[in-house]
């Protein structure tokens, strides 16, 4: 027998669903949906495997950050007017002798912690990888891919595909928020939304809805609630504001393009309305301005028809730690009424709008190529030019150079101006990028993976979960002297460096890729097939030399050494791998695979790293 399950309250929902092995995290309307569908396949008579079932749940929600946000730190109020009593009805039902959602309060604790104060979780220590340690005993399936609903073509919404990975979109599609987990609280998030505009006077509006709490990070992080909001290219970045025709006005006050910031207007927060207003219609100049709850704040930026040479601009935001939602002119009433001579982006005529870069249709079209190569070889350098001359395949890059990109405080990267500990922000960061690597596979995008990939288990590891997928390897093998050169010049540029016996590691374990089950093909972008084997059979003999003693060196891989016990280098103690990143060195880690073995996040024993390496 069924039952109404709208009539449910939370805490009996979530008994009904682990009754059924069915997860119990995210908010009521979530756990609704979750229950219904349970019961519409028993309906049908449905007899498939429920532990199945569960993990592919579990697996749903881990990808879009509902497990840990709702449990760790709050579920951000996407839409305020649509979720104000379900949220209040959720904590009233759900969460037994919890404080209600009217007891918080806006404002930094004693601490100096940023932050909503809630009290309840001071007593929380749930940690993503922690607690998923032991599901990852194994390599994993390729995941169910990410179903998205189907939405009207002709409205103008946040596009789903032009968005961060981190960037978590409503199924209304008018509203967002980042994942703020553990490293994510330190990255920025943007998105574009669906559609352009060329000419005419267009406006739309942005309401921070809230400022999500963040009291794991360091009192000392600067503006840990900001957005920024405006226009760009359908082919600029998302960090808005930061390269050529790319405008946008932050809540510090600030305004930027092209990464040039100058003071602008108010600062502005939470449940602040930012207007954002077009004017083509001034000559041959193009003028973008903004207002804050209603009041003008005049005109930010100027640029040329000359200069846009046709293309379209988008509304663009960009956050950190916030909550947002947009009307482009779908609510039946504004926040505030438009300037005159305005009309808003959603309620033009489709001749005017342009319509952003469509998504791959199918996951067959979808392409992740794999960067393998030692570090400063030139891969992160390969990865932007090959995106950048490729914009119509949006190449995401996944590396731990991209995240620290996205780390960027006043358009600066951190290791310039970071004042707390490097090494802890590094691993921060590669966790994020595990975390991200995990969100790709189920999402149907172009990818370039941007680490060292130099061991063959690893290369498997990372490619299995992008089944289905056309998964190509490229391999960046300059001449010594050239990766010397290299070396150098990035270590004196950005002040990083690899230690020796890292890299030493590496060239002892160096494979080439092989087109294989999992690889379609492998392209050399620089020593060709014959002169990288070559090579590679100097560095692994160069390796295995410099590496531990011979009963140390067992690795039933590829015969690589793995050193192992004691403590010390070369003396048979336990090698530090480098972390598997080109671009961004700092970071070492003791780990399994190849740069914390892309879906094993934290680090790990000796043991776990032979165990992880004997079975691959």
């Amino acid at each position: 027998m069924s039952v109404d399950v709208k009539k449910l309250k939370v805490n009996e929902l979530k008994e009904e669903l682990k009754r059924r092995g069915l997860d119990t995290k995210g908010l009521k309307g979530e756990l609704v949906d979750r229950l219904k569908a349970a019961q519409e396949a028993d309906s049908r008579g449905d007899t498939s495997d429920q532990g199945e079932q569960e993990d592919q749940d579990f697996k749903e929600n881990e990808e879009d950050g509902e497990e840990d946000e709702p449990e760790q730190q709050g579920e951000p109020h996407v839409d305020a007017q649509k979720s104000n009593d379900s949220h209040r009805t959720e904590q009233q039902d759900g969460q037994d002798g919890e404080p209600q959602a009217e007891e918080i309060k806006v404002e930094a604790d004693k601490s100096g912690h940023h932050g909503r104060k809630r009290p309840y979780e001071e007593s929380r220590s749930y940690s993503y990888y922690e607690h998923r340690e032991e599901k990852r005993s194994r390599t994993p399936q390729p995941p169910a891919e990410d179903e998205e609903e189907n939405i009207d073509d002709t409205l103008v919404t946040v596009d789903t595909y032009n968005c961060d990975l981190h960037f978590k979109v409503s199924r209304d599609r008018y509203s967002g928020y980042p994942l703020t987990i553990e490293g994510f609280a330190y990255l920025w998030a943007g998105a574009r939304a669906t559609h352009g505009v060329t000419q005419g006077r267009v406006f739309y509006e942005m309401k921070i809805n809230e400022e999500i709490p963040v009291k794991h990070l360091p009192s000392s992080e600067p503006d840990p609630h900001v957005v920024r909001i405006g226009w760009s290219l359908n082919h600029c970045s998302t960090q808005l504001g930061e390269e050529p025709l790319s405008f946008g006005y932050g809540g510090t006050g600030k305004k930027s393009a092209d990464c040039k910031f100058a003071d602008f207007g108010e600062k502005f927060g939470e449940n602040d309305v930012i207007g954002c207003y077009i004017d083509f219609d001034t000559g041959e100049e193009v003028e973008m301005g903004y207002s804050k709850n209603g009041v003008s704040l005049g005109v930010a930026f100027r640029t040329t028809k000359e200069e846009l040479a046709g293309r379209a601009l988008f509304p663009h935001v960009l956050v950190k730690n916030c909550a947002v939602e947009f009307n482009f002119g779908q609510r039946p009433q504004p926040y505030f009424p438009p300037p005159e001579g305005y009309t808003y982006i959603h309620n033009l005529g489709m001749e005017d709008k342009i319509r952003g870069t469509k998504g791959p249709a199918i996951k067959s079209e979808c392409e992740i190529l794999m960067m393998v190569g030692l570090p400063a070889c030139g891969k992160t350098t390969w990865a932007i030019k090959y995106a950048e001359t490729n914009p119509e395949k949006k190449y995401n890059i996944l590396g731990t150079n991209a995240i620290m990109d996205k780390m960027k405080v006043m358009g600066l990267r951190r290791q310039k101006n970071y004042s707390g500990r490097w090494d802890v922000l590094i691993q921060q960061a590669t966790q994020c990028l595990n975390r991200l690597i995990e969100i790709a596979a189920r999402k149907r995008r172009n990818y370039i993976l941007d680490q060292t990939n130099v061991y063959g288990s690893a290369r498997r590891r990372k490619m299995r979960p992008f089944e289905g997928f056309q998964r190509k390897a490229i391999v960046i093998c300059p001449t010594d002297e050239d990766l010397k050169e290299r070396t150098l010049k990035q270590t004196n540029e950005q002040g990083k460096d690899v230690p020796d016996h890292a890299v030493l590691e590496m060239k002892a374990n160096f494979t080439i890729p092989e087109a294989c089950d999992f690889l379609e093909a492998v392209t050399f972008a620089e020593l060709q097939c014959d002169e990288a084997e070559s090579l590679l059979k100097q560095y692994n003999e160069e390796g295995r030399k410099a590496g531990p003693p011979p009963e140390k060196r067992f690795d039933n891989r590829q015969g690589g050494f793995r050193g192992r016990g004691g403590g010390g280098n070369g003396g048979g103690g336990s090698f530090q791998r480098y972390d598997n990143r080109d671009g961004s060195r700092g970071g070492y880690q003791n780990r399994g695979g190849d740069g914390g073995s892309g879906y094993r996040g934290g680090e790990q024993s000796s043991k776990h790293i032979y165990r992880n390496h004997a079975n691959p």
